[in-house]
């Protein structure tokens, strides 16, 4: 799975959650989720876990491809 890198930190930023927030609050290590705003691919479980944690729609972070 892979999330729009600027979707998740522009959400993160309208909430002012940083990235120890996000990972106290989703359970997911720092380097996880600093990789996964870098633009790295990720599981399913924590495209979804870091969705929860922005009250958002999975599908709503999910990186589209224009062909």
């Amino acid at each position: 799975m892979k999330l729009d890198r600027i979707k998740l930190i522009t959400e993160m930023a309208r909430r002012r959650m940083t990235v120890v927030e996000m990972a106290k609050i989703t359970g997911i290590s720092r380097v996880t989720i600093t990789n996964v705003r870098s633009g790295k691919s990720c599981s399913a479980a924590v495209g979804y876990a870091i969705a929860k944690a922005l009250n958002m729609d999975p599908a709503d972070l999910l990186e589209t491809t224009e062909d």
